[in-house]
Formats: structure tokens, C-alpha cells, sequence
């Protein structure tokens, strides 16, 4: 039995009397007037050690009871003064740290819960990671941003993910930004950053997308160049031309010197210049879609049929390997265009014998080869101006069908996978 600073108080006091009610029968049992005195006095001593007991143990008791509100997290119990000085301050003491306790909870608990909404609420996607590393909350536009995969994303390491970018991020130092593009295309901004939880550091990732802020930037950009490239290259290409038609009209048919032949090819290089100042201003003069209901299916057809005969010239088997019924709203002309251009690069890129296959279904369009794969270096770029990896492109096909397949509002996605095959996939 463990003997407590109130045990021991009820021991002595219990003691002392009974010694004192011992000594005073001893003493004063002959003379009964002093024992009935003495013995109210120890009656007196008794009660006056009770309430002093009690005096004694009410601020133990106020003490108590606090400690156990606290243990409870109730910060909702304060005590009423009771006239004695010193319990009465006591219980301010008491009543006052619980006030500052039920502030602090409060305002602790208003800004939790507005760091909650602020956080569900961003448009960046927010990753909340554990003292471990693994990912444990993912806020609403993450969620979209990694569809399906964001459910399987909780309880692991970034690196464990099947998602490249996120892949990615597990390589960013606390306290660091990156710009990370994929597929020559997405383009995010990713920062890594760490907080106090509980003693502890935790870190979050946020990710910003600026693909299409880029994209607009970046289309002001080249479109001024190209403007002023044309304005420039037309009024020369117009003057010029006009001199060199003037002058082989000058020159006889049987011109001994070949003058007028040597005018000829310099007239109709400069037409070539034209045309390919035209197809850059294609690309900066591009119109809206005009969307009408357009059925894929016999438009992918007609388009396999149209480049067959470049196929079969390079000895290339080109397919419709898988296809569905398909309507979709779009601007047939423009689509394509786009299509054309992913199959003639698909040609290029191939050797004789090996293949280009096609497959259409309800969400996508997918138009494969393997032939030669897309470099790691190279992929980064390729849906950039004036890139190309041909030696006489002019690196406007992709540019331009980004542009098409932006407006319409498809996503799309270009890499060679690790099988070795490359593949456009359009999402319808």
C-alpha cells in the first residue's frame, strides 16, 4: 500500500490523540472536572484537525480534478473561487491556463482546418509526405492530375510509383525547384519542401502545371519571328522574282551561255523559299476548328489509302491493325493534316520490312512503328519550333499538329516504350 502524504497526515493525527487521550486518563482520571475539560478539548483538536485536513487537501483535490480535465482534453472545466486566499489563487492560476489552453486549441484548429481547405482547394497538386518518405495524403487536383494511380500512391515511396514525373520528384533535394518536361510536351514546375509535424521534419511536394502558359508564351514568341521573317523574305522573294521573270524574257530560247536557264532555277528557288515561309506562317495563322460531326473510322481509311503507295516505295507494311465505329466533332481537314504528318514521320523513321500499325477505339487513336526510336535527348524537343531531327526538316509538322490537336482539346502522347516501338496516341 503505497503511503501517500494524506495517509500519513490521518496516521499522525490519529496517533497524537490517542496518546494524548491515553496521558489525559492517566493524569486527570481521579479529578473528573479537569478529564471532562480535557477531554472536550480533544474533541475540539479532533474537529479542528478535520476541517484543517480538508483545508489542506483542496487544492490537491482542485489539482486533481484539472490534471484529469487536461488528461480529457477538457478545456471547458474551471473552477469557482471558494473565499480562501489560498485556493482562490490556485484556482486562477488554474482558470486562466485554461482559458490560454482552450484559445490556443481553437486557434490551432481554425488554422488546421483552413490549411486543410486551402490545400484541398489549390489548383497546384499538393503530396503530403510521412516521417518516412512514403506518400500519405494527395490533395483533390492531385488526385486528377494522376487519375487511378493517385488510389495505389498512398503507403508507398515515390520511386515505388509507376508514374514517371513522380519518379522524378523522389530525386529533388529539400528545399529545391525543378523544371521538369515529358514527352516534349507537359511541362511542370516541381517543389520540394519540408515542415515541423509534431518535432519532426516532413516534406510536401507541389507541382505546377505550365504547359499551357508556356505554350501561349511560347507561341507569341515564334510568331513574331516568323511574321517578321515573312514580311521581309516576301517583299524580297516579290521584287526579286519579278526582275528574274523580266530578265529570261530578255534573254533568246537558245541562249549560248544557259543564262536563261540559270534564271529559271533561281526563280523557282525563290518560289521554294515562298512556300516554305508559307508553311511556317501556317503554323501562326492556324484558324479555330470548324467542328462537324466527323466519322474517324472512314477518315483514318481514306488516309491509309492515300499513303500507300509511299509505303509500298519504301517497302513498309502499313496497317489498320484494330478499328470501331467512331464519330467524333472535329475539323476533318485540319485532323487530317495532323494524321498525314504522323504517318509520313512514322514512314521516315522506318527501315524496309518493318511496319506501321493503326489502331482506333472509342478513346484513342494509336499509330505505331518500330521503326527508328525516339532518343531520350531528342524527346524533350520535338514538339518544340523549328526543331527537327531529319536533316532537311524544317520542324514545323509536329508544331503545327500540336496546334491542331490542342485546339480541339485531345490530348496526345508520343514516346518509344520499352518494347522498341514508338507510338502517336491521340485521346479522344
Amino acid at each position: 500500500m503505497k503511503w501517500t502524504v494524506r495517509r500519513q497526515y490521518i496516521l499522525y493525527i490519529v496517533v497524537l490523540h490517542a496518546v494524548l487521550l491515553f496521558l489525559m486518563y492517566r493524569l486527570l482520571a481521579a479529578d473528573k472536572v479537569y478529564f471532562i475539560a480535557s477531554e472536550v478539548f480533544l474533541l475540539i483538536s479532533v474537529i479542528v484537525s478535520i476541517i484543517l485536513f480538508r483545508s489542506f487537501m483542496q487544492p490537491n483535490a482542485f489539482v486533481r480534478s484539472g490534471i484529469e480535465a487536461i488528461k480529457d482534453k477538457d478545456f471547458t472545466v474551471k473552477f469557482v473561487p471558494t473565499g480562501k486566499g489560498e485556493v482562490d489563487a490556485l484556482i486562477e492560476v488554474y482558470n486562466l491556463m485554461i482559458d490560454q489552453l482552450r484559445q490556443e486549441r481553437t486557434r490551432l484548429f481554425e488554422q488546421h482546418f483552413f490549411l486543410e481547405k486551402l490545400i484541398a482547394a489549390s489548383p497546384i497538386s499538393i503530396i503530403i509526405l510521412d516521417f518516412d518518405n512514403r506518400v500519405e495524403q494527395l490533395n483533390h487536383k492531385a488526385q486528377q492530375q494522376f487519375g487511378a494511380e493517385a488510389g495505389m500512391l498512398v503507403g508507398k515511396f515515390l520511386s515505388e510509383s509507376n508514374v514517371p514525373l513522380l519518379q522524378q520528384l523522389d530525386q529533388i533535394p529539400n528545399g529545391e525547384s525543378r523544371i521538369i518536361r515529358q514527352n516534349g510536351m507537359e511541362t511542370f514546375k516541381a517543389q520540394r519542401s519540408n515542415f515541423i509535424d509534431q518535432g519532426f521534419s516532413r516534406s510536401f511536394l507541389m507541382i505546377e502545371e505550365l504547359t499551357t502558359e508556356l505554350l501561349e508564351s511560347e507561341k507569341i514568341a515564334y510568331g513574331k519571328v516568323i511574321r517578321m521573317m515573312a514580311h521581309e523574305v516576301n517583299n524580297t522573294l516579290g521584287a526579286t522574282d519579278s526582275i528574274l521573270q523580266s530578265a529570261i524574257e530578255f534573254f533568246p530560247d537558245h541562249d549560248p551561255f544557259d543564262i536563261k536557264d540559270a534564271l529559271r532555277v533561281a526563280s523557282e528557288r525563290n518560289r521554294r523559299l515562298g512556300r516554305f515561309m508559307r508553311n511556317f506562317a501556317d503554323v501562326v495563322r492556324l484558324p479555330n476548328p470548324q467542328l462537324k460531326e466527323v466519322d474517324l473510322t472512314t477518315l483514318i481509311r481514306d488516309i491509309v489509302h492515300f499513303m500507300q503507295p509511299l509505303a509500298e516505295a519504301r517497302k513498309i507494311h502499313i496497317e489498320i491493325e484494330k478499328q470501331v465505329p467512331l464519330r467524333r466533332m472535329a475539323d476533318a481537314a485540319q485532323l487530317e493534316q495532323v494524321l498525314v504528318n504522323i504517318l509520313k514521320n512514322a514512314l521516315e523513321s522506318c527501315q524496309p520490312e518493318q511496319q506501321v500499325l493503326i489502331e482506333l477505339n472509342a478513346k484513342q487513336i494509336c499509330i505505331r512503328n518500330n521503326g527508328k526510336p525516339i532518343l531520350p535527348d531528342e524527346a524533350a524537343h520535338l514538339f518544340q519550333p523549328f526543331y527537327s531531327t531529319k536533316p532537311h526538316g524544317q520542324g514545323i509538322g509536329l508544331t503545327l499538329s500540336r496546334e491542331i490537336l490542342h485546339k480541339h482539346g485531345f490530348t496526345f502522347l508520343l514516346q518509344t516504350g520499352a518494347d522498341g516501338w514508338t507510338q502517336f496516341t491521340i485521346n479522344l
